[in-house]
């Protein structure tokens, strides 16, 4: 008899302990994309076991244990008694014969979890998932796989692509990181910075397609913006010391606690001046706060996380839109600017100057970005321009910006809120 209680056990060991299986086995093999492959048969014989025999009390052990035999079987059918099979073999202890023994059935196997490896296996295994010899959208998904946990089918859902696609580009990136011999370890010290950044970016990216999907049927893709969150909080602890990733850490506590109120019973957008502030999640803002605060205790000034984290605070402790410190806003864009320029920190500046200086000066800034085609397949810029010549009365040409943000937008939801902005200026024009 199949106990189905099985298959929800494999899944909840493995989202929880992947990383650390994953990484503890590229550990002893010493083979990146050797250890996810042996991880994920791992994976496919647990959920054949365990439903129809029992779960193991130990189950990353065995879960770890099944690849650590499999990877045996692979070094011996690569070259008969070489010295790396040698090796393996003397760990595990040849006794067994079971695939799936467990940790105590292994004569002389070592313990399966070592105290001072577990957080260096997880950082490793996040910089070799982010390394730069890989695409932006490569690194995305490995991190999500190998990290993360998520599935190939969960990765394309959350992304709106193909699984097909998504396997695709772990496969490549796998095979980009063996022939460019990346090594399993932790970067040295002087280029871990560099590599830092990337890994940072990532986490980003995952977090910003969660809270504003860039397509699909729903404005926030929640699982989506907690395992970025997730990840971010596993990178602190792993690095307490750096600042910037507790800016980027505060960055999505802050934004994440407003979730509750950016959509309405039926899925549909809410603007910030019209959210119910008593919805956000005080929680989420401590721990937020509590991240920025670390992050300017540790460093020297803030970094480019840190600087939005610190605009994303003026928003948590303002009690309406009027009440905002919009002066402090602009000062923190124009400061993100000079940090790291960019036409959409460019956007978000000018939408503060126009709560403090009015649209009109806004508008200018908007406008240079339009002229430059900054941001040329973006449906902010159109959306924000039009925005603002509705504030200014200037409807004929803000209905055609609105007109422009609609066929360019992805997501449904954001687009009906263009349309409904579209509909109130034909209202204020027919009255």
């Amino acid at each position: 008899m199949v106990d189905s209680t099985g298959r929800d056990a494999v899944a909840a060991v493995w989202r929880i302990e992947s990383a650390r299986i994953i990484g503890a086995l590229a550990r002893y093999t010493g083979d990146f994309a050797l250890a996810e492959d042996l991880a994920q048969e791992a994976l496919a014989e647990a959920l054949v076991t365990w439903p129809r025999d029992g779960v193991p009390d130990n189950r990353a052990g065995w879960l770890l244990t099944v690849g650590r035999r499999r990877a045996i079987d692979t070094f011996r059918r690569r070259a008969t008694r070489d010295d790396r099979y040698r090796a393996l073999a003397h760990e595990l202890g040849e006794g067994g014969t079971a695939t799936g023994a467990p940790p105590s059935e292994l004569p002389g196997a070592e313990p399966l979890w070592d105290p001072d490896q577990i957080d260096d296996d997880v950082l490793a295994l996040m910089f070799v998932s982010c390394h730069p010899v890989l695409s932006r959208a490569a690194q995305v998904a490995l991190t999500l796989r190998v990290v993360g946990g998520l599935t190939s089918d969960e990765i394309a859902k959350a992304f709106l692509v193909p699984t097909a696609t998504v396997q695709a580009r772990i496969t490549r990136a796998k095979k980009t990181l063996a022939a460019a011999k990346v090594p399993f370890a932790l970067p040295p010290a002087e280029e871990r910075g560099a590599r830092l950044g990337a890994v940072l970016n990532v986490i980003y990216v995952i977090f910003t397609e969660g809270s504003s999907a860039t397509s699909g049927a729903n404005l926030i893709r929640l699982d989506l913006a907690a395992e970025a969150q997730r990840l971010a909080r596993v990178l602190a602890r792993l690095i307490p010391g750096e600042p910037e990733i507790y800016g980027l850490l505060a960055l999505l506590e802050l934004t994440a606690a407003r979730f509750p109120a950016r959509t309405d019973a039926s899925g549909q957008p809410v603007l910030l001046a019209d959210q119910n502030r008593m919805r956000w999640d005080r929680a989420a803002i401590r721990r937020g706060r509590a991240a920025l605060e670390h992050a300017a205790g540790v460093g020297r000034g803030l970094g480019a996380y840190g600087l939005q984290a610190a605009i994303a605070e003026c928003h948590a402790v303002a009690e309406s839109v009027d009440t905002t410190d919009w002066d402090r806003i602009v000062l923190l864009y124009e400061a993100l600017g000079r940090l790291s320029p960019s036409p959409i920190v460019d956007l978000n500046r000018a939408v503060a100057v126009s709560m403090v200086q009015g649209p009109a000066a806004a508008l200018e800034v908007v406008d240079e970005l339009k002229t430059s085609a900054a941001l040329p397949n973006s449906h902010l810029l159109s959306s924000v321009r039009g925005e603002l010549l509705a504030r200014m009365g200037r409807t004929n040409e803000a209905r055609t910006e609105f007109e422009l943000a609609i066929g360019l937008c992805g997501n449904d939801r954001e687009r009906n809120l263009l349309n409904g902005k579209l509909a109130d200026l034909d209202r204020f024009r027919e009255a």
